[in-house]
C-alpha cells in the first residue's frame, strides 16, 4: 500500500484510492465516505460522501470517471452526488455519465435535484440491488445485502486478474463471504472499538471487521469508516489480533494496490 500524491501514477492493475473515509460525519481534513476504483479500463467513483470533489480533482479529471456507484441513501455515502451534477452541467459539461444506486437512494436523488431548463441531466441512473451485476469498462462488479438500517450493497470488483471488496456500512450479521471466495483485499467497516459491540449501533467494531473478512480468508484488510476521534492505531490492534494478514487503516490519499 502506497500513499498517493499529486500527479503519481498508480501502477498497472486494480487499485482504490480513498477520497475520504470519516464514518457518518467528517472528520478534520477527511471527508465522508469516497473511493476512487481504477483499472487498465476503468475509473469508478465508489460512493461520493460530502466533501469529496476536492480530493477526487487531486486524483483525476472530472472527465476521467467512467461511472458513479452509490452503496446506499445515508447522505454521508452520497451527497456529494448533487454537486457532481453541477459540476458536469455547467463546468465541465458531460452526459450519459452512468450512476449505479439503491432504489431509496435514487428516490432521494430526485427529490433534491434542481432542473435546469433547456440543460440535460449528465446522469443516467440505474437502480441496482443485491442481484445486480454490473460491467464497467473492464471492471466486473457484484454486491450483497448487508447488515445495515437501510437497503445497504456491499460490492466486489474484480478486474486485470484482482478482486477487492468493500462492506459499505454494515452491523456484524454479514461477512465477505457473500461475494465469494478469493478476495485479494478487503475493505470494511469498523466504525467503533470493541467495547461499544454491545451498544446496538448498527455498524461493526474492528474486532468484527477482522472477524468478517478472516473468515472469507481474504488476502489482506483495510479498516474503513471510523468515527472520528477513533484511536486508528488501537483499531489496527484490534483487528490485527484476530486478522493474521496485513491490516491497514484507509486515510485520505492512501493507495491501495489490490
Amino acid at each position: 500500500m502506497t500513499e498517493a500524491t499529486e500527479g503519481t501514477e498508480t501502477a498497472p492493475g486494480l487499485s482504490v484510492t480513498v477520497l475520504g473515509c470519516s464514518g457518518s460525519y467528517a472528520a478534520p481534513g477527511n471527508p465522508c465516505t469516497s473511493y476512487l476504483v481504477r483499472s487498465p479500463g476503468a475509473v469508478v467513483l465508489l460512493d461520493c460522501g460530502p466533501g469529496s470533489l476536492g480530493p477526487l480533482q487531486t486524483a483525476t479529471g472530472f472527465d476521467q470517471i467512467d461511472a458513479v456507484v452509490l452503496t446506499h441513501c445515508h447522505p454521508d455515502h452520497w451527497l456529494e452526488l448533487p454537486v457532481l451534477r453541477n459540476v458536469l452541467t455547467y463546468f465541465h459539461p458531460r452526459s450519459g455519465v452512468p450512476v449505479y444506486g439503491t432504489a431509496e437512494t435514487r428516490v432521494m436523488d430526485e427529490a433534491i435535484t434542481v432542473r435546469s431548463p433547456g440543460r440535460a441531466d449528465p446522469f443516467e441512473w440505474t437502480v441496482i440491488d443485491a442481484a445486480s451485476e454490473v460491467a464497467v469498462g473492464d471492471q466486473r462488479w457484484r454486491f450483497a445485502l448487508t447488515d445495515h438500517s437501510v437497503e445497504t450493497l456491499a460490492v466486489r470488483v474484480d478486474a486485470a486478474g484482482r478482486s477487492f471488496a468493500f462492506s459499505s456500512d454494515t452491523g456484524p450479521g454479514w461477512d465477505f463471504r457473500s461475494l465469494g471466495p478469493g478476495i485479494d483485499a478487503a475493505m470494511c467497516d469498523a466504525s467503533h472499538p470493541a467495547a461499544y459491540e454491545d451498544r446496538g449501533i448498527p455498524h461493526m467494531s474492528a474486532r468484527q471487521a477482522a472477524g468478517a473478512a478472516a473468515v472469507a480468508d481474504a488476502g489482506k484488510l483495510v479498516l474503513t469508516h471510523l468515527a472520528p476521534g477513533v484511536d486508528p492505531d488501537g483499531q489496527r490492534a484490534e483487528a490485527s489480533a484476530v486478522f493474521g494478514g496485513a491490516v491497514e487503516v484507509a486515510r485520505p490519499g492512501l493507495v491501495i494496490e489490490v
